[in-house]
């Protein structure tokens, strides 16, 4: 049996992993989707202060409070920069980091450098014209998905610990993603990553999926992360 524990992306929360957590669990595997502080189930605690740090936390928070070890940490999208953060913090407790079709962050990068600047432009302005100046108000479909806290997508991540380095990575890359996401402007950072990832010699796959492949593909997703097991 192996340990799998999913980081959703912006916006939306664990419910959009339900789905493939069945599959997973079906399958004989331990399955865990925490929602982030400030979004789905959670929202009522969304405020100016959650950054980065706060939604890195939660993550720990499962690790430690559920004592799991060996975990294939799963992070999609944004949740690329918490799985990162989460490795800094205990690398003892993983097995695996899998990015499902994101930008992977660097040493002192925040969620929007990897975004690039049109990208970086477009959910600072919706934030100070339509989200309080702290919120991003990308995808208005509430209760499931949610405006996104802003800091934690300013916030640099520090990556520096030598045993995080160490933790065997993996890539699920999207190659169908429409051109008519509102987040659209992404693409070509996260298919940058990819290119990076198998020069790397990470473990590599890809899906002729939209970016939201959790939703659209789970069962073809669920094959891939089980080869993982």
């Amino acid at each position: 049996m192996s340990v799998y524990l999913i980081v959703h992306g912006g916006f939306y929360a664990g419910w959009g992993w339900r789905e493939v957590a069945r599959l997973l669990r079906t399958a004989g595997h331990e399955v865990f989707t925490p929602t982030l502080t400030g979004l789905g189930e959670r929202a009522h605690l969304a405020n100016p202060e959650i950054d980065l740090n706060t939604h890195i936390q939660d993550i720990v928070g499962v690790l430690e409070c559920e004592d799991l070890s060996q975990v294939i940490l799963v992070g999609h999208s944004y949740g690329s920069m918490v799985i990162t953060g989460v490795a800094e913090r205990e690398p003892e407790r993983l097995s695996r980091l899998v990015y499902v079709d994101t930008a992977i962050p660097k040493d002192g990068q925040s969620w929007l450098d990897l975004m690039g600047p049109e990208m970086a432009k477009q959910f600072l302005d919706l934030a100070k014209k339509e989200g309080d100046g702290w919120r991003i108000p990308l995808v208005p479909s509430p209760p499931r998905w949610q405006p996104h806290p802003l800091k934690t997508c300013t916030d640099s991540l520090e990556v520096k610990n030598p045993a995080a380095v160490r933790i065997p990575r993996a890539f699920i890359h999207c190659t169908s993603k429409s051109k008519e996401s509102p987040v659209a402007l992404a693409w070509p950072a996260i298919d940058r990553a990819a290119e990076d990832a198998k020069r790397q010699g990470w473990w590599y796959r890809s899906l002729p999926a939209e970016h939201g492949v959790n939703l659209t593909m789970p069962q073809e997703l669920s094959e891939l992360l089980l080869e993982l097991a």
